[in-house]
């Protein structure tokens, strides 16, 4: 236990037993949750990947720095290491809907395991979980009853890559979804990106460079309440650009209009901007526009 309120599982099969069902793999497992025991209500973190599909309303869960009511036919995505659950207030519940969980043992030395971090929806906050329709949900189902098969069958030397394709075939189709997410959700994203904007120009106008520091993408995303990777994969979405792009762009129209002004050197506009080396500004300039900003000054 750690702080005495948060519960660390750390195996699979300290998750199957607490969850009342056989492990057939121990690094991985599909739980059916109408087959397990009413569970005391935890905050808990786990030593492996965990991906719940809530049928159920399961009241609010606590997830990140955030509260989270799950609606039917919800995909919440958990990091080994992740804080999740509600504390404990000695209530029991019957939990609802299907998990997977699978142990990063499992996907070492595979192409999952190589390309696992391109799944940023396990970095996202519960408040970002995705949402399916009936049709997504029923593929879903598909995939984890795929999974189930597979660790049903005696272990051969075929199990381990076929258990890990279909686990990587149904993180795919998770990205498809999550896709389409942003694209029904576009009038939503749009009040984000606005708000970005509005936030940049108001950030870049203050002192806030000269005593933050240079914006970054984790500072605009925890003031728009989104984890970074949610924010960042917004953002690539809806304007075709990386949100430190973003920043980069705008940052580098400010600095033209800041290096006409005669008070000021290079040295200090750079600072100004939250540069901590004037080199560094001078490179990202000569980038951006083709020509240094001292070149920039005396051509215009």
């Amino acid at each position: 236990m750690e702080n005495q309120d948060v519960e660390i599982i750390s195996s699979v099969s300290d998750y199957n037993k607490m969850m009342n069902h056989e492990t057939l793999h121990p690094l991985v497992s599909i739980i059916d949750f109408s087959k397990s025991d009413p569970i005391s209500q935890y905050r808990r973190t786990y030593g492996f990947y965990t991906v719940f599909l809530k049928d159920v309303m399961c009241g609010d869960m606590y997830y990140g720095k955030n509260n989270y009511d799950y609606q039917e036919g919800t995909l919440v995505f958990i990091a080994p290491g992740q804080v999740y659950g509600m504390s404990n207030d000695g209530a029991y519940i019957q939990p609802g809907g299907y998990a997977l969980i699978f142990h990063p043992d499992l996907i070492k030395g595979t192409n999952l395991g190589k390309n696992i971090k391109d799944y940023t929806f396990f970095s996202y906050d519960v408040h970002e979980a995705l949402h399916l329709s009936e049709k997504e949900r029923e593929i879903i189902l598909e995939c984890f009853k795929n999974i189930k098969l597979e660790l049903e069958q005696a272990i051969d030397k075929h199990s381990k890559s076929l258990i890990v394709n279909n686990v990587e075939l149904f993180l795919n189709y998770c990205m498809r979804f999550y896709d389409r997410q942003f694209i029904t959700r576009d009038h939503v994203n749009q009040g984000v990106i606005g708000k970005f904007e509005n936030l940049l120009d108001d950030y870049l106008k203050s002192d806030k460079p000269k005593n933050i520091g240079f914006p970054m993408v984790n500072y605009f995303a925890e003031q728009l309440n989104l984890s970074a990777n949610y924010f960042g994969d917004l953002i690539k979405k809806e304007l075709g650009i990386s949100a430190q792009e973003f920043i980069h762009n705008k940052l580098i129209d400010v600095a033209k209009e800041q290096i006409f002004n005669p008070a000021k050197s290079i040295s200090e506009v750079s600072y100004d901007l939250g540069f901590r080396y004037p080199q560094h500004f001078t490179r990202l300039f000569k980038t951006k526009v083709g020509v240094s900003p001292s070149e920039y000054k005396s051509l215009n």
